[in-house]
């Protein structure tokens, strides 16, 4: 099998379940907030900046949550770009020694020659198989 010029995988679903929550998360907030407002005059009383600054933490939240879909990787002849929800790593193929993909591993990772181990949240199990092709493409591209 001949190595492709250029991989680039993204999570499907978990871009799906990550909107999804967000988008959750913000409607509760907002209708959380908006009753905040509905008090009977009790000893705790929300005002309006009340109401927005716990609306604001909803937010914070789905933001949070959506930085989970930041995860790409791109890979080419001469490297790979790995970014996770925090952070970005490039690294050279000759610092790589395997690509793997365990079994009842959620996602795939680089074993690197210095016995580091780099998490790739981008190939993910439950994208089925084009998570399998991805690993394949990767490992032709490594041992290329």
């Amino acid at each position: 099998m001949s190595a492709p010029d250029r991989v680039a995988v993204r999570p499907r679903v978990l871009s799906r379940v990550c909107y999804a929550i967000a988008a959750g998360v913000l409607v509760l907030f907002a209708v959380l907030a908006v009753a905040l407002g509905q008090g009977s005059g009790g000893p705790a009383q929300f005002r309006l900046a009340d109401q927005v600054a716990f609306f604001g933490l909803g937010v914070l939240l789905a933001l949070a949550v959506l930085s989970f879909t930041r995860a790409r990787v791109e890979a080419d002849a001469d490297g790979i770009r790995v970014r996770n929800a925090f952070g970005e790593k490039v690294l050279p193929w000759g610092v790589v020694r395997a690509v793997r993909l365990d079994d009842g591993t959620p996602w795939a990772t680089l074993d690197l020659h210095d016995d580091d181990v780099v998490s790739l949240l981008a190939v993910q199990t439950g994208d089925g198989e084009s998570t399998v092709q991805a690993v394949l493409d990767l490992r032709a591209l490594l041992e290329a």
